[in-house]
């Protein structure tokens, strides 16, 4: 057996041996591309208080990850396509590895925020070379399978995030959690060159690098504008990115439409297999990035479990994305994918809509029967997707898709937490402020916790330790007169630290369920869009067909 694969896979005249083996080591690359966001969640309060973060500062901490992630991948998987998808896949495990010890070491707002905008560049490079070596390693009779077994890895790492940053955060700091990609990307590096052969499109013309930089432009825009108009207000920097996004993307379809090799044939999205796909991917993950967002902060600020419980509890959601997997490869090519995708949405709407029962004495056990249905509803639809999407682009351009599909998940994800987390922080602010009326709190305590959870339930705190010291100064009061007055006062703090805390955990759950609402109409009114899109069963046997037929002389050739 050869310590290094040479032998390019376009030249074999098999399937791969080692296939399954391969599958293993992009898995793992996908792995640390989510972990990487979902780690972060549970970090976030302890980075916070160390570092002395704003809240736009946390914002862009988390979202420095997200721009150039989102705004790279079409350019850079064109670029793999040409000249080596193993090598982008490497190249990308060596800059995301690298960002991650820069994180480590990290020591300010600015430099945490550099260290996860390489990261992000590295996931840009790693995303679209996993599902393109993936398609380009497996034959078309196993790709469907080969394509389950990603997306649920995608739902691992959902929940396997907050587990294992859980555990470090236990007797380690906030900068332990970027190491926990090192040793993956370490292993997946050295696996990479061992078993995964070497790919390239067989034939590829010159890349279309202004329609790439167009892409780069208007995506990176509208991800900046997602994140800083609904987070920090519609303001000049909002307004020019939207402006952007919208002359950028005009821009990139006209320049797309009339070049005669196109980094990405815009006529794609008129396939209505294609568009739905995608349009099931970014609604998808929208109501997933969203309901994360809210569900970790529940259940980590109001039901009081730290980073590893919370972590532990969100577990049901990774093993109903496996079972739901497994469900999706019997049942897609039985029922077609219309149906199992619409199963899926239905799904993720029932998921959402149970949330809105959320309310102040909701336990643990409310949030259990939404989780498994959302995991059963991610495994069910995003793997028929993920394969009509790398269906619809020839070998020569499998990064290209990958990248589609891969912007359409990041543009969900972007857009969930943004709009939602937007939606939820307004909830819970004007909540707070309804449930304090007429209260003795000072306005700047009650504008500081009505800028998160987190911060009302510090408020709280702050009256609680108010509280005890009055009652320190009592037990020395010179007088008994005195005494009972500071005792009177000490209690009248303390009534109102538990007053402020009810107020807090009441608003934010009330705030849940108003945002879950929210999501499950948006998701609602995207299962009928979608189902309205996606082909009926023999209608998309046909058009695979045809789709196979027209690829079948590129990929000889490219044999």
């Amino acid at each position: 057996m050869r310590l290094v694969m040479t032998e390019p896979v376009e030249k074999m005249e098999r399937p791969y041996a080692r296939r399954w083996w391969a599958l293993l080591v992009l898995c793992l690359s996908l792995l640390i591309i989510v972990m990487a966001n979902t780690a972060l969640t549970v970090a976030a309060p302890d980075m916070t208080k160390d570092l002395g973060l704003s809240s736009a500062d946390l914002q862009w901490v988390i979202d420095g990850y997200t721009v150039p992630y989102a705004a790279l991948m079409l350019l850079l998987g064109a670029i793999g396509d040409k000249y080596s998808r193993r090598g982008a896949l490497v190249l990308g495990l060596l800059v995301f590895g690298g960002g991650a010890v820069f994180g480590y070491l990290a020591d300010s707002a600015a430099t945490v925020i550099a260290a996860r905008a390489v990261m992000g560049v590295g996931a840009a490079l790693i995303m679209p070379a996993t599902l393109s070596l993936l398609a380009a390693t497996f034959p078309r009779a196993e790709r469907a399978k080969a394509i389950t077994l990603w997306t649920a890895t995608a739902g691992l790492a959902i929940a396997a995030g907050p587990v294992v940053a859980g555990a470090l955060l236990r007797d380690h700091g906030w900068s332990s959690t970027f190491l926990i990609n090192v040793p993956i990307a370490a292993v997946a590096l050295v696996a990479a060159f061992v078993l995964v052969p070497p790919s390239k499109a067989g034939h590829h013309d010159r890349i279309d690098y202004v329609g790439g930089l167009l892409s780069v432009l208007w995506t990176g825009a509208l991800v900046y504008m997602i994140i800083q108009g609904p987070h920090f207000g519609w303001g000049a920097k909002a307004v020019t990115a939207a402006v952007i996004a919208g002359a950028g993307l005009v821009a990139f379809v006209l320049w797309e439409l009339r070049h005669p090799r196109p980094i990405l044939d815009v006529r794609r999205f008129a396939n209505r297999r294609f568009a739905g796909s995608n349009l099931a991917v970014a609604l998808f993950f929208l109501a997933v990035f969203g309901a994360f967002y809210f569900l970790t902060q529940h259940l980590q600020f109001v039901l009081g479990y730290d980073a590893l419980q919370t972590g532990v509890r969100m577990l049901p959601l990774a093993g109903a994305v496996f079972v739901g997997s497994a469900l999706t490869g019997w049942l897609t090519p039985r029922v077609g994918m219309k149906w199992t995708v619409g199963a899926g949405m239905v799904l993720g709407t029932v998921a959402l809509a149970l949330l809105t029962r959320v309310d102040a004495g909701s336990t643990y056990g409310d949030f259990l029967a939404p989780l498994i249905i959302l995991g059963l509803a991610i495994g069910l639809a995003l793997s028929p997707c993920t394969d009509a999407i790398m269906g619809a682009f020839p070998e020569s351009e499998l990064g290209v898709g990958g990248a589609v599909n891969d912007t359409s998940l990041e543009l969900g994800g972007s857009l969930g937490i943004a709009i939602l987390g937007s939606l939820l922080a307004t909830s819970y602010g004007n909540h707070l402020g309804d449930a304090t009326a007429g209260s003795k709190l000072p306005p700047s305590a009650l504008d500081t916790a009505q800028d998160s959870v987190g911060a009302g339930y510090a408020v709280a705190q702050g009256i609680a330790d108010k509280a005890h010291q009055v009652a320190a100064q009592a037990a020395h009061a010179s007088s008994p007169q005195q005494a009972a007055q500071l005792k009177q006062q000490a209690g009248e703090l303390a009534a109102g630290a538990r007053q402020m805390a009810d107020a807090v955990g009441s608003s934010f759950s009330d705030a849940v369920a108003h945002t879950s609402l929210v999501g499950a109409v948006v998701l609602g009114v995207g299962t009928v869009l979608v189902a309205l899109l996606l082909p009926g069963h023999s209608t998309a046997a046909r058009a695979a067909q045809v789709t196979e037929a027209e690829k079948e002389p590129a990929d000889t050739s490219a044999r």
